[in-house]
């Protein structure tokens, strides 16, 4: 029985890989002549020239659909407008336009799915030239979701993924805004198996994921999947009042009855001023992160906002 699968790519400042994925992607697939397949490019308000190329694409191959934003909403954002426009899709992959998710990689991950998997996630065990603290950071990401947010997740995954339609169809009732999209997939629970892969050396163009921009997505992802940053504050005030009662019960023994010249009253005074302080500052600035959350859910926005079309019916 012939399936439909639709690839998604989001796409930002990729302009110089873009013909050059087309292409690979059209060898791998021509070779699974079973499936029925089509390609969603989602650009996210790139400002090179993607969305001409793309244009371009479409105008030579029917398969290839384009969306594009008004501006740049990120690629979690882009990931999901592509799975959303996806339509009756049997199957929905995910892969980066940037050539280092391998497109010759797909073969394995469709027969994967055959044989039953809701999600064939890839790994990623290693990566050509990548810096030393992205490498320490991604280990540091995956260890503190996986202690704090109760959601299992593999480290080194990528979002070059294989999504069955039940997965998919669960993912469009997801409302939220601010999103981690393969955490959102995680969080399912659905059957997945893995599959791993080495990635080679970007040849074209930076990524367009900064530190800082890595840094706003785990803090993201840790308040949107674990209230436990919240609970660490009540167990740090809980600590923090205890010692520093403590420590005043020891200070007030010693200025009384031990020794009066020991601690000034004006030490005394510090110490419970610096303390108080703290924990103040720590709990208002965690806080204000999960305000900050819920305060973009109930502006209540749209998700994204798209330019144009091309190939849609």
């Amino acid at each position: 029985m012939t399936k439909h699968i639709t690839i998604v790519i989001p796409v930002y400042r990729e302009s110089k890989n873009l013909s050059a994925l087309y292409k690979r992607l059209e060898q791998v697939t021509a070779g699974l002549t079973s499936v029925q397949w089509d390609y969603i490019f989602v650009d996210d308000g790139s400002p090179d020239d993607s969305m001409s190329v793309l244009r371009g694409l479409a105008e030579k191959n029917p398969k290839v659909k384009v969306i594009g934003f008004s501006r740049n909403f990120g690629k979690e954002i882009a990931l999901s407008a592509g799975v959303h426009a996806a339509g009756r899709a049997d199957a929905v992959i995910c892969l980066d336009a940037d050539l280092q998710h391998p497109p010759e990689l797909i073969p394995e991950m469709v027969a994967a799915w055959r044989l039953g998997a809701d999600i064939v996630a890839t790994i990623r065990t290693s990566i050509a030239k990548q810096p030393l603290l992205r490498r320490l950071g991604s280990s540091l990401f995956y260890g503190l979701m996986n202690r704090m947010s109760g959601v299992e997740m593999v480290s080194k995954t990528t979002d070059f993924r294989l999504y069955d339609k039940k997965v998919v169809e669960v993912f469009r009732q997801v409302t939220e805004r601010s999103r981690l999209f393969r955490g959102i997939m995680d969080w399912m629970g659905f059957k997945k198996v893995y599959v791993k892969f080495r990635a080679g050396a970007r040849t074209e163009g930076n990524s367009s994921f900064s530190y800082a921009k890595l840094l706003n997505l785990a803090i993201q992802s840790l308040t949107s999947f674990s209230l436990f940053p919240l609970r660490m504050t009540g167990y740090l005030g809980v600590f923090i009042t205890l010692s520093s009662g403590l420590l005043l019960a020891r200070m007030l023994f010693a200025r009384f009855v031990s020794n009066p010249l020991l601690f000034t009253p004006l030490a005394i005074v510090v110490v419970i001023n610096t303390l108080l302080i703290g924990i103040v500052l720590m709990s208002v600035g965690m806080v204000a992160l999960y305000i900050g959350t819920i305060h973009t859910e109930v502006v209540n926005r749209p998700l994204y906002i798209v330019r144009e079309r091309v190939n849609f019916e």
